[in-house]
């Protein structure tokens, strides 16, 4: 693709962290780079004009979820996801697999694809990797995953391995049926925790040629450092040239770390879930607007923000809207903490580019408080 790739500028001397910028047919996002979350098209609470201007680039939405409702073909005839959800910068689609195997209930899995049942109205549904492309296509995202099993954690090396071949399979049939010339479409490496596992499938991977690469199967109940370890095991045989898209991680330290491996996307719908639930991230760590000791603070959530919502209102004002379940104030919180996410991975690149990086995550996880980052 001519139009998609990525152009690495400069490698960090400290931690071999990379700066670089992705180039898309809906334009260029610097990288490392936190991407919100729009599971049904929609970021949750915020406008696709908030999202902008939180500094956001690349959004994601849930194939899983869009098929399930309106359905793809809607969005099609709406002339695709940027068009139906008025968001004019590049877009992201992930499988629905990691949905299918997490949420979807009497799931069978066969070498043909995974038969279930659709939540909402009780259909039996049959995801192939070529349903899989078929749907992604229709809703025309920048950027879409090919179909794999998440592996669940822990388990044995059997079924690791077992389902690591097929989604191996499942990664060839879907670049096979993948026709659209202006949508990347991603391999995922699969594998768990297993050194051997995670090496041959990026390595398969690597030879099919993707124009980019996910590593999947990770933050599921596995500790950081098993986390790490399954990003490194999979990285170290990725091509350097194209983009690595670590998937479903959004704390402090996942982010952090993960870039001083070497990746270049994240993704998560932490920051919006957080704000949901009255925490809020700042640079002096987490904070819960709950609390009585903010009913009278009529300071800004954070003294080192500047997004709109820490320069209008105080956390009292957060508070009140909390406790009176006024919508207004999830999205007042929810600009902040994804307005926070994006702005510690400009502070990334920054770093990045003056070979410094390692400092930066010292210096970040100081300030906050802890290496946890949530």
């Amino acid at each position: 693709m001519k139009n998609f790739y990525l152009e690495i500028k400069h490698i960090d001397k400290q931690t071999g962290a990379r700066y670089g910028i992705l180039h898309t047919p809906h334009g260029d996002v610097e990288t490392p780079m936190f991407m919100p979350v729009g599971t049904n098209a929609t970021v949750k609470c915020l406008s696709p004009e908030m999202v902008k201007e939180a500094g956001a680039g690349v959004v994601l939405a849930n194939t899983y979820h869009l098929h399930e409702r309106p359905g793809e073909d809607i969005v099609k005839k709406a002339g695709g996801l940027h068009k139906f959800m008025n968001y004019d910068g590049p877009m992201l689609t992930d499988s629905g697999g990691f949905q299918v195997f997490s949420l979807a209930k009497n799931r069978v899995i066969s070498e043909d694809g995974v038969k279930f049942k659709n939540q909402l109205n009780g259909d039996i549904e049959f995801f192939t990797p070529e349903k899989a492309i078929e749907i992604e296509e229709a809703l025309g995202a920048d950027i879409i995953m090919s179909l794999d099993e998440c592996i669940p954690y822990p388990v044995t090396y059997q079924y690791a391995k077992k389902s690591t071949e097929r989604t191996l399979r499942w990664a060839k049939r879907g670049l096979e049926a993948h026709k659209r010339e202006d949508q990347a479409l991603f391999g995922i490496v699969q594998g768990g925790e297993f050194t051997d596992l995670r090496e041959m499938c990026a390595k398969e991977l690597a030879a099919m040629d993707f124009p980019g690469y996910s590593i999947g199967g990770t933050s599921i109940g596995e500790p950081p450092e098993v986390c790490y370890k399954m990003v490194e095991d999979a990285i170290r045989y990725l091509p350097a040239e194209k983009p690595r898209y670590l998937m479903g991680v959004g704390s402090l330290n996942y982010l952090l770390e993960g870039a001083s491996l070497g990746v270049d996307m994240f993704d998560c719908v932490l920051p919006t879930r957080l704000a949901r639930h009255g925490a809020l991230l700042t640079s002096h760590g987490r904070l819960n607007i709950q609390r009585a000791e903010f009913k009278e603070d009529f300071t800004p959530v954070d003294d080192e923000c500047g997004c709109y919502c820490c320069q209008h209102y105080t956390k009292a004002y957060l508070r009140h809207l909390f406790l009176a379940n006024e919508e207004f104030g999830k999205t007042l919180m929810s600009i902040h903490n994804i307005r926070f996410l994006i702005h510690v991975m400009e502070g990334a690149r920054k770093a990045i580019q003056e070979d410094r990086f390692a400092d930066y995550k010292r210096d970040v996880y100081a300030k906050f408080g802890s290496k946890k980052g949530f």
